[in-house]
């Protein structure tokens, strides 16, 4: 199991959760951050400071953001290795990609 950033992440990114990662796990897209969920150690730390309530364990997902679990999972290709070393990201999971303004 894994953490898992859902649709009240998406246009906000506030970050607090990138500061508290131990591990540096939480990757930024364009539009929404990501939880890579083979570098996440599943600490919890990310999952308090969120704001705006983004952050869930993935059996703690609720059943309308399911679909969040495969997009955390989907928008990597292989381990990138560290959130800090690689950078942004350069798209976001189509899910997230096709969501209206304010993730609507």
């Amino acid at each position: 199991m894994t953490y898992v950033i859902a649709q009240p992440c998406v246009d906000v990114k506030d970050k607090a959760c990138i500061e508290e990662c131990p591990v540096d796990c939480i990757y930024e897209g364009p539009r929404s951050l990501y939880i890579h969920p083979d570098e996440c150690v599943d600490c919890g730390a990310c999952e308090p400071v969120c704001p705006v309530e983004a952050v869930f364990y993935e059996e703690d997902l609720p059943t309308q953001w399911a679909a969040y679990t495969a997009a955390n999972a989907e928008v990597f290709e292989g381990a990138p290795g560290g959130a800090a070393q690689h950078g942004p990201l350069d798209r976001d999971h189509p899910l997230i990609a096709q969501l209206g303004e304010t993730g609507a």
